[in-house]
């Protein structure tokens, strides 16, 4: 696995996460910039999810098993998509802290790809 494409993606979500939870701070939705942030993490995401797939193709094999690997990396993949359209339905400031803590989650679920993969 690409470590630093984890490392890349990991940090993005960190950042979402914490300019979304300053907009929960301050009372404030989810706004447009928001999602465009959501959208580049996201296809961080993808690009992980392609190099996973093409990484396990090449006969490459994770530590602790190809399924959970693959879990995870779909996990990843629709984590801050959902987390976006949980916000779009809730337009107070709970919609941003759902953003904030997607990308929590997706912060969280980089470390376990890592792990997985044998870092």
């Amino acid at each position: 696995m690409l470590y630093v494409l984890t490392l890349a993606t990991g940090l993005a979500a960190l950042l979402l996460a914490a300019w979304c939870g300053w907009a929960a701070y301050r009372d404030q939705p989810t706004k447009d910039w928001h999602f465009i942030g959501m959208a580049v993490v996201w296809l961080l995401s993808l690009v992980q999810l392609v190099t996973g797939i093409v990484q396990l193709a090449r006969g490459e094999k994770p530590e602790q098993g190809t399924t959970i690997f693959v879990a995870y990396l779909l996990g990843a993949f629709a984590c801050v998509p959902a987390a976006g359209l949980m916000s779009l339905t809730e337009r107070t400031k709970w919609g941003s802290v759902t953003a904030a803590a997607g990308g929590a989650v997706l912060a969280v679920l980089e470390v376990r790809l890592y792990d997985i993969w044998g870092g």
